[in-house]
């Protein structure tokens, strides 16, 4: 637990170097409870969503077939005009606020990591560079899908290949985190205790 708050404490120490046994701790909490604020803002949007679609199929019987047994409920509309995608803004921004609140909780920390393993806290931007480039295409490329817009291909496979390499970033810093730290002090400073 020392760990954890220490992680907490040291949010803008970009100083020095962390051990593996303190850096694991405090970023396993750190994504659990980024993953805990990203339900919280998606199951109200999504429970509105199939409020929204019961309340439809209820009203226009004749559009929908509804299938409900133990453990699922379905609502099919087969009505091409019905207009029941919820508005994804919300949602879009909520993503956008997790990726700036993982940046700025995991920074410091990162930062720390790299130097213990010799390397300048830099190595960590490209994760944070490729989040950033699909937060800001995701939306754009579902409103064009939503609008059943031709032109949207282009850029999904824009969206796509940031996302691979997104990917192969994160897999390459989480490798960078998990290397054993250079024994004996290194330009960052003396060998943690």
């Amino acid at each position: 637990m020392s760990a954890v708050w220490d992680g907490f404490r040291r949010l803008a120490d970009f100083r020095g170097r962390d051990r593996r046994g303190r850096f694991w701790p405090y970023a396993l909490v750190v994504a659990v409870l980024l993953y805990v604020g990203m339900a919280a803002a998606m199951i109200p949007m999504m429970s509105g969503f199939f409020e929204e679609a019961t309340r439809y199929a209820a009203e226009n019987p004749e559009q929908v077939t509804v299938t409900a047994g133990p453990g699922q409920y379905s609502v099919q509309i087969h009505d091409p005009d019905a207009e029941l995608m919820p508005d994804m803004s919300g949602l879009f921004w909520a993503v956008r606020l997790v990726f700036v609140a993982a940046g700025v909780l995991l920074a410091a920390a990162v930062t720390r990591r790299l130097h213990d393993t010799g390397r300048p806290g830099w190595w960590g931007l490209p994760p944070l560079v490729f989040a950033a480039i699909a937060s800001t295409l995701f939306p754009m490329v579902m409103e064009r899908f939503m609008q059943s817009d031709e032109a949207a291909f282009g850029p999904f496979l824009l969206l796509f290949a940031n996302n691979v390499f997104y990917m192969i970033s994160l897999i390459g810093l989480i490798v960078l985190l998990c290397l054993r730290g250079t024994p004996g002090p290194n330009r960052y400073g003396p060998e943690p205790g």
